[in-house]
């Protein structure tokens, strides 16, 4: 039993370190934040990590700093359903007017893969800059519109999210 259990922590350090390794090459300096599971209905969809600066990464005022977040799948989705679950959360948090919802839930669902046990879809911000998206470490593609970052990651760090255990796992508090 203790094998085992070593070597799932061993296993969970190298994804870790790969994972942290991906987002420095997509973001530069950064660390990671945080991390924690997403469940819908008591399944797992996927893990998520944050990463940023940690020096400057500040969890009230997160959309002015630079981030990365990676969303590990452990389902198969369709991206259009990923799309337009994001465009209903954002919409949710009465972020966006009618037009930016419209023009970003068209765009995600052009950009969004489908995904399946495995999948890594990483989004990184940048503040008045597009946000782009990786699949598994390489470009997707990105969003160009400049309030949609912020939008789009207050789906997780938003403080009235419909997930806030996971906003604080992100965050890094327990």
């Amino acid at each position: 039993m203790r094998a085992l259990f070593r070597s799932a922590l061993l296993a969970l350090a190298l994804l870790m370190t790969a994972a942290l390794a991906q987002q420095q090459l997509a973001l530069p300096g950064t660390t990671v934040i945080g991390s924690g599971t997403f469940r819908w209905f008591g399944l797992t969809l996927y893990e998520a990590t944050l990463f940023a600066e940690r020096d400057s990464f500040n969890a009230n005022n997160w959309a002015t700093t630079p981030l990365a977040l990676e969303l590990a799948y452990t389902r198969t989705l369709a991206g259009d359903k990923i799309a337009v679950a994001s465009a209903d959360e954002i919409k949710k948090l009465g972020l966006g007017n009618a037009t930016q919802l419209r023009a970003w839930e068209a765009a995600m669902k052009q950009l969004f893969p489908n995904v399946t046990e495995g999948t890594r879809l990483t989004g990184v911000y940048r503040p008045g800059q597009p946000t782009r998206f990786l699949l598994n470490g390489d470009p997707l593609g990105e969003i160009a519109d400049h309030a949609f970052g912020p939008a789009f990651f207050a789906i997780w760090l938003h403080p009235e999210t419909s997930a806030p255990k996971l906003r604080s796992a992100l965050l890094g508090k327990r």
